[in-house]
């Protein structure tokens, strides 16, 4: 059977970590809070962090290096027109703190460590981070890239430029990974100047079950 970690005290550390982050940044006009997920009969807690895209190097660097933050699992970059000029991009970066070691080795043979999860706490607490990084406007959308901080996020921040358009300073070999390579410069289809019919909330195809179908299949319910 699967362990969970104690929610109290998954609260008590995220809320330690939000202390640190507000002591290490609050002069910097870094927000950070204590959130809970809407779903699940236990509202799990969450880490959540805003900054400028000027300090967001350095935090990522604090989150690692200081408060174990391991793994990335995700980013993506969100076109804002409407809300321009404060914010007219928005990259939104999801962190772990996983508190995974590798196992000891003895003779060669890997040893696996077993951590009991209902006595974990603190520093080793496992934790989830959502960052919100806003930008003002602008033609050319960017933020420091954190490839070298955490693997995961070579292949996230090539995609949020590949279809949101928004570049990722120090990012090494960034290229097309989803749209083709002979792609236009300039065309990310998820900025919203380009009126694709999904940007304004609208089927996305004639047919709303979509792909192709046959005119004669039009109307029967599969």
């Amino acid at each position: 059977m699967g362990m969970k970690v104690d929610n109290d005290m998954q609260v008590a550390a995220s809320n330690d970590l939000i202390s640190a982050i507000q002591s290490e940044f609050g002069n910097e006009g870094v927000i950070c809070e204590l959130r809970f997920h809407a779903g699940g009969k236990q509202k799990r807690p969450y880490v959540f962090i805003e900054c400028s895209p000027e300090i967001w190097l350095i935090v990522a660097e604090t989150l690692s290096e200081v408060h174990g933050v391991d793994y990335c699992s995700m980013i993506t970059g969100i076109h804002w027109p409407e809300k321009a000029p404060e914010m007219e991009w928005q990259v939104v970066v999801h962190l772990m703190r996983m508190s995974i070691r590798n196992p000891k080795s003895k003779d060669g043979i890997l040893i696996p460590t077993i951590t009991d999860a209902s006595i974990v706490k603190g520093a080793t607490m496992p934790l989830e981070l959502e960052i919100s990084i806003p930008i003002s406007e602008t033609r050319t959308p960017s933020i420091p890239s954190v490839q070298h901080i955490w693997v995961g996020a070579d292949w996230n921040e090539k995609e949020t430029w590949d279809l949101v358009g928004i570049d990722f300073d120090g990012h090494k070999e960034m290229r097309r990974v989803l749209q083709p390579h002979e792609t236009p410069a300039g065309f990310h289809p998820l900025q919203k100047q380009h009126k694709l019919r999904y940007h304004d909330f609208n089927e996305m195809y004639d047919d709303a079950q979509g792909f192709m179908r046959k005119s004669e299949d039009i109307g029967k319910i599969k």
